[in-house]
């Protein structure tokens, strides 16, 4: 099975390590686009709705990106070479009525397109729309039974039941686009794991992927937490696993937390594969820091995506960010920056000696 998780798939963009070096802005290779701030569920440990943690400090719930600005951003993100766009929150993106339309539009012109979901609404024209034309859609849930899922979400009872009807429909498509779920691991449901990921694989769903929730914007807070939890989540992924075959597959993502909160390096080169555009028509510098003053790379409500992008404005502020000061919070890119500050690092008379 050919690998869909991997810290070194930056090594494919020549031009963008070529550019880091010269200090230049080239587009984008991915661009993560939360379309609206608004969500029906509310999960007690999102980083964009509870106090404690670092992201959404500025976020408004009431913002949408308008139809227009949208398709904008398409065509820019078509026109820039962007390769893949992903859907995400903020808020729950399929909930965001002009999607389907912006999803054909997306891959027609070349660009791949995914989302990030809780999934209550991978169904109808947003359902056929990823069936069609995503690569991937990926489920984030926490559960193993309605009781347990309308608990940490805020939702009422049988959202669940309805979640896996959502999944094995979608499944049943017989689609190209893999259906992934990213299973948040706490204290609640560390011991169901196993019976998670059985309900999970019968409803269709090919593969899931086990993280660590986040409770603190330190990462001695979250091992401490974790450390209490750890000898039983080994032992009912393990059990998981036994469930894998040549259609379902357990990924281990799962691991201590405190090594992506400290950083030593002083630039951010994943900046230059992977930004974000916020409901609030801002470009921020990762999903981390979306909705924060730190994070902003700048506004594109009154001009293009295009024209701010290749902005003098946007180059310095991208060149400028410092990690090691205003990124002490939880970092999901930390593992590839280090890799490429490896590569970059390279004394170039010594590089030819492999």
């Amino acid at each position: 099975m050919s690998q869909l998780y991997s810290n070194l798939k930056f090594l494919r963009y020549a031009d963008h390590i070529a550019a880091l070096h010269d200090q230049r802005v080239v587009a984008p290779v991915h661009i993560r686009i939360k379309p609206m701030n608004h969500c029906n569920h509310d999960c007690w440990y999102c980083a964009y709705r509870v106090s404690n943690l670092q992201l959404g400090e500025d976020i408004d719930y009431k913002d949408t990106i308008p139809k227009a600005k949208m398709f904008e951003i398409v065509e820019d993100v078509i026109a820039m070479g962007v390769k893949a766009v992903t859907f995400s929150g903020g808020g729950e993106p399929l909930l965001y009525k002009p999607l389907p339309e912006v999803v054909k539009r997306l891959a027609e012109g070349g660009v791949r397109v995914a989302t990030l979901t809780n999934g209550s609404n991978l169904k109808g024209r947003v359902a056929d729309a990823f069936a069609e034309y995503g690569t991937w859609v990926r489920v984030s849930t926490d559960a193993w039974d309605d009781a347990s899922f309308a608990k940490s979400r805020g939702i009422k009872e049988g959202e669940f039941t309805q979640l896996l009807e959502n999944l094995s429909r979608f499944s049943a498509r017989g689609s190209k686009c893999v259906l992934g779920v990213s299973f948040i691991v706490d204290e609640t449901n560390c011991t169901h794991l196993y019976d998670a990921c059985l309900l999970l694989k019968n409803a269709g769903v090919n593969h899931v992927k086990f993280s660590g929730v986040v409770v603190s914007n330190s990462g001695e807070q979250n091992n401490v937490y974790h450390a209490r939890i750890r000898d039983v989540v080994t032992e009912q992924i393990e059990r998981a696993r036994t469930l894998a075959d040549e259609k379902f597959s357990v990924i281990n993502h799962y691991h201590d937390l405190d090594d992506r909160f400290e950083k030593a390096y002083t630039t951010c080169p994943y900046l230059m594969f992977l930004t974000v555009i916020g409901a609030d028509c801002k470009v921020y510098t990762c999903q981390d820091k979306a909705f924060t003053v730190s994070g902003t790379l700048g506004s594109i409500a009154e001009r293009s995506f295009r024209d701010f992008w290749f902005s003098e404005e946007n180059r310095r502020r991208i060149f400028e960010l410092n990690p090691s000061k205003e990124c002490t919070h939880h970092c999901v890119s930390h593992g590839k920056n280090l890799a490429i500050a490896d590569l970059l690092s390279i004394d170039p008379d010594h590089g030819a000696f492999v």
